[in-house]
Parts: C-alpha cells; sequence; structure tokens
C-alpha cells in the first residue's frame, strides 16, 4: 500500500495542464469495441482506472498500439469473446466499475455481452439496473449468477429500437445503453438520459463512426440504428473534476495557479459554484488564472441571507465528483456552507479526518454537512490519514497541503486510480510531497 508524505503550508505557483477525462476515457475506450476499424483517441490520461480497461480490452483481443503520450490505436477485428468465461475475466472486471460498459458494445456487435459485478469505489449504494433494463428494453435476455455475482445478456437475434424513459439520469447507463442502441433495428428513444460533457463527447465521436444520434446535449436522445461502425479519430475532454480540483488547492494554499486548455465551455457552473465561496477566477482565452488569495475567500450568502447551500445534481448541475473539494475548501472560508450530497450515501464520511486536523464540521446525516470555516485564523494540522476513494482522497490531498506540519496518506492508489502523476506534477508548482512504499 502506497503512501504520500506532504509537507504543507507552501505556497504554490506555476501553470497546470489538466488530464484527459477519466470519466469520458472510461466510456470512450468502451466504443472501439463497436467497430473492426482502427480507432485512434487521443489525450488518454495515464491512470489506474484507464489502464486497467486498456489491459481488460488487449486480453479480450483488441489490438492496441501506443502512438504516442496519451494516444494509442484500437483494433476490435478478432477478439476471444471465451474471455468473457474466464476466470480472468471474472478477475479484471470486478476490480472495475467501468467495466460494465463493454457490455453494451458486446451486446450490440456479437449478442451477448457478460461482466462479473464490478467495483470501483466504495461511496454507497451504485445500482445497475437502469443499465440492464435498458438492455431488456432493446430485446435483450437478462440472467444474473447469484452464486458467482455475473451478470448477462444475449440477443441472439439481435436488437430492436425502442421508447425507454430511464428511472434515473445515469450517465454510465446512458452510455452503455446508447452503444447497444447504435446497432439496433429501427429507431430508439431515451427520455431522461444523461447529458453529461462526457456523455456528448461518446455521442460525437458515434456520430463521426456513422451512428446517427440526435438531441446531443440534451436529456432526449433519438439513436437511429445502422448495420455497422467505421473507424475514426477522437479527443479526450481535460478532466473537469480535476480542474476543480486544482481550483480547490489554489485557494487552499493561497497559490497563484494557472489551469492550461479548460475547455471553458464544458465547464458548466463548476467556475459558479466555486465563486459562491469567495474564489477569484478568472478566464483568460481558455485558460483559468486563480491569484493568491492572501486576504482569504468569503462565502455568499442566498439573497434572503439564509446559509449558502451546494449540492450536487445531474448535469447540467453541479457533479458530485467536486463535492468533496468544495468542502474541503470551505474549512478555510470565511463563513458557513452547507454541504448536500444527495447521490450517495457514503461519501462524507472521510470528513472525520478532517475534523481531526482541526476543521469545524458538523455532519449531520450521511447527506448533509455543515463547514465552519476558519478564515485562516486556525491553520489545519497535520496527521495520518488513509485514502477512501479518489474523490476523498484528492480531497485529504489538498488539506493535507495546506496543513502546518507533515501529513501522512495510506492507499494512495485511490488517488492514482484517477489523478495522474499527481506528485510530480504538484512538486512541479512547488509543494513539498514525496512518494513512499
Amino acid at each position: 500500500m502506497g503512501t504520500f508524505q506532504i509537507e504543507g503550508g507552501q505556497q504554490l505557483s506555476g501553470e497546470i495542464q489538466p488530464q484527459g477525462a477519466k470519466n469520458e476515457a472510461l466510456q470512450i475506450l468502451c466504443a472501439v469495441l463497436l467497430t473492426s476499424e482502427e480507432v485512434v483517441i487521443n489525450n488518454i490520461p495515464d491512470i489506474l482506472d484507464v489502464n486497467k480497461l486498456i489491459q481488460l480490452l488487449e486480453n479480450l483481443g483488441v489490438k492496441i498500439k501506443k502512438l504516442g503520450k496519451g494516444c494509442y490505436s484500437f483494433k476490435s477485428d478478432d477478439l476471444d469473446l471465451d474471455y468473457l468465461s474466464s476466470d480472468q475475466f471474472k478477475k479484471d472486471g470486478s476490480g472495475l466499475r467501468g467495466s460494465i460498459m463493454i457490455v453494451g458494445p458486446l451486446l450490440a456487435r456479437f449478442g451477448k455481452g457478460f461482466i462479473p459485478k464490478p467495483g470501483g469505489d466504495k461511496i454507497g449504494r451504485r445500482r445497475l439496473d437502469t443499465h440492464f433494463e435498458g438492455f431488456i428494453k432493446l430485446g435483450a435476455k437478462f440472467r444474473y449468477n447469484k452464486e458467482e455475482r455475473f451478470y448477462g445478456v444475449e440477443a441472439p437475434d439481435g436488437l430492436k429500437g425502442d421508447y425507454m424513459l430511464l428511472e434515473e439520469a445515469s450517465v454510465t447507463g446512458t452510455a452503455n445503453i446508447v452503444m447497444a442502441a447504435v446497432l439496433a433495428e429501427g429507431a430508439t428513444t431515451i427520455y431522461n438520459a444523461a447529458c453529461e460533457p462526457y456523455l456528448q463527447q461518446l455521442c460525437t465521436m458515434l456520430n463521426s463512426m456513422g451512428a446517427k444520434i440526435s438531441g446531443v446535449g440534451s436529456n432526449l436522445l433519438t439513436i437511429e440504428g445502422v448495420n455497422s461502425l467505421k473507424g475514426c479519430e477522437h479527443r479526450i475532454l481535460p478532466d473537469m473534476v480535476e480542474i476543480g480540483s486544482w481550483i480547490g488547492m489554489a485557494a487552499m494554499t493561497k497559490s497563484e495557479i494557472t489551469i492550461k486548455n479548460v475547455r471553458w465551455d464544458m465547464l458548466g457552473i463548476i467556475p459558479t459554484t466555486f465563486r459562491k465561496l469567495g474564489i477569484t477566477i478568472e478566464r483568460k482565452g481558455d485558460d483559468i488564472y486563480i491569484p493568491a488569495h492572501t486576504n482569504g475567500y468569503e462565502v455568499q450568502s442566498f439573497i434572503d441571507g439564509s446559509i449558502m447551500n451546494i449540492s450536487d445534481a445531474p448535469w447540467p448541475g453541479f457533479t458530485p465528483d467536486l463535492l468533496s473539494i468544495v468542502l474541503v475548501v470551505a474549512t478555510q472560508a470565511r463563513g458557513s456552507v452547507l454541504i448536500h450530497q444527495k447521490m450517495f450515501e457514503s461519501r462524507l464520511f472521510f470528513v472525520d479526518k478532517l475534523i481531526d486536523m482541526g476543521a469545524k464540521i458538523i455532519l449531520c446525516d450521511p447527506h448533509r454537512a455543515t463547514v465552519i470555516g476558519h478564515d485562516f485564523q486556525s491553520q489545519l494540522k497535520a496527521t495520518t490519514m488513509t485514502s477512501p476513494d479518489i474523490r476523498a482522497g484528492i480531497s485529504l490531498l489538498i488539506a493535507a497541503l495546506s496543513a502546518k506540519g507533515t501529513s501522512t496518506i495510506h492507499n494512495i492508489e485511490q488517488i492514482d486510480r484517477g489523478y495522474e502523476n499527481i506528485d510530480e506534477r504538484l512538486k512541479a508548482l512547488g509543494a513539498r510531497i514525496e512518494r513512499v512504499a
């Protein structure tokens, strides 16, 4: 189990380039299974979760070539479908939640798809019903082996388009159903579809491959099925969650940071939400410039004077992946804020470590926490902690960078799952961080 040692209290400065988006990469990589032609993908992040999926695809028989940093070609013209019933696949698939998204493409192209119950962050219940209910609507038959915790869908006679109203606007569920529907016979209409930028990117890529998807960017998608898809070249967006992480880090460490090439048009209300905490965010071309907050930052109030409430919601609402960052940033704000994590019931349980560091946080219930900011009058204290998941891990790292003394964070593999080469990139900004065994 890897460990970071962080000497906090250092003011950082410089420029940082966000990595490619993890959540988009997991969708896009699964989409290469939809065609036998070559697909080239640029800006793939070099992180554990993505690398695990690339290895899984290679084990499945996808021909993969690395063309440069973050650039790979994929060709799925001779797949080994027997791998899907192997013990190795059960091991590979169960270690990565994103592996669920290979089912849609396999079902569409080969009439069957299997997956062991996938892993991922321990942040509460994350149901797969949306995925499989969508496949059933398209004509697939579902089965679940309870003893082996193995899911399967089969459609030997092919899929047929249909209308469906999703119970929840699941991003991965929508992606999976879209990838199945593009090769189905007839038209598919998906209402209450997720419309996150990463889902928009997937639809744009599929259309460039010959799919016929309309309504991209809305919650109503219409898909006219086609017989086959061709190859394409695609570039992954910069990671909006990493961009938000760097905004929070700059504010907490009173650092002057420029975040390069952020694709402002795809950030939604992320800049606005951080501004509600009093953080100055300036747009310079396609960059975000954050000045050193030497006088701190003050939380806004609602118009009626009530306490600021920041909550997550499906896009275009605020992404739940950044609520942990907002919570940490609020610990040194001037004023108070209520953080409401609506979508996952276990994502706020890392706050006990922040309380150990001296933060003033009241955990109201599994979904809500009230943060009373210190206004930098009382610096967080260094401590030893363990990263429970990706987003809590980066939040604890930001807290450690701002704290007085040397902190230790164990289980940093969780952070590596979502953040590329983070220690070296932070060192380039002046952080004192070391990776130890």
